[in-house]
């Protein structure tokens, strides 16, 4: 039963990595949630998860010409540095701290794409 638990996973975290959302917003609770995995644990599944996951959805968002590349050293440079940095900070801190952040991190997404529909939504009715 684990095994479907844990294949359903990798699905749902893999259609939202494959659309450029973010597999570990959803892989991350997924896991820990539902499936027991201890925060720290969770996040290293997601990063090893991610790098194929990547290098795929990389692949196929090229060949439909949908990525720009203007701005892309800007982004990319401080992206791996800060990740590299957090990388470590993360090893040191304890559990709890890394779910509650990561849970914060979350909620303000989720008020942020709310927000965000909404003025598009004013947008459109407006025109």
């Amino acid at each position: 039963m684990s095994f479907l638990i844990f294949l359903l996973c990798g699905i749902a975290g893999g259609i939202l990595g494959g659309m450029g959302m973010g597999g570990g917003t959803l892989l991350i609770p997924l896991l820990t949630a539902v499936c027991g995995v201890k925060q720290t644990a969770a996040q290293g599944v997601n990063l090893l998860c991610f790098l194929p996951m990547s290098a795929v959805a990389l692949g196929v968002h090229a060949k439909s010409g949908l990525l720009k590349k203007k701005g892309l050293a800007f982004l990319t440079v401080p992206a791996l540095l800060f990740s590299a940095l957090s990388s470590v900070a993360a090893a040191y801190l304890p559990d709890s701290a890394l779910s509650k952040g990561f849970g914060l991190f979350l909620i303000g997404l989720s008020f942020f794409q709310f927000a965000s529909a909404l003025r598009m939504k004013k947008g459109k009715k407006l025109s």
